[in-house]
């Protein structure tokens, strides 16, 4: 198990009560590849330095999680295909 921390953008078209209905999915498919969730931060609606699929804003989910390496791939592909979430990085912390 390592350690990843997980940012993706939202939708902000995306209804303020189906908002935690995503979030908890992204939380679903970490817990499905034998992952835990440390810590998730909503850093709120910002502007995005350049357009994103003709958005000009977008809601930041902050995500510490430890995951499994095999858990990944699949864990990236459930985030690019969901086309509420307009981007996403993955990035492994240090031990």
């Amino acid at each position: 198990m390592r350690n990843y921390e997980l940012t993706y953008i939202i939708h902000p078209d995306l209804a303020d009560d189906a908002r935690p209905a995503l979030i908890r999915q992204v939380e679903d498919w970490i817990k499905a590849g034998g992952g835990s969730v440390q810590k998730t931060v909503d850093w709120g609606r910002r502007r995005l330095a350049y357009r994103i699929k003709n958005q000009r804003e977008g809601h930041y989910i902050h995500v510490l999680v430890e995951l499994d390496t095999n858990a990944v791939p699949d864990l990236e592909r459930n985030l690019k295909f969901n086309e509420n979430i307009l981007r996403h990085l993955l990035v492994r912390t240090d031990d």
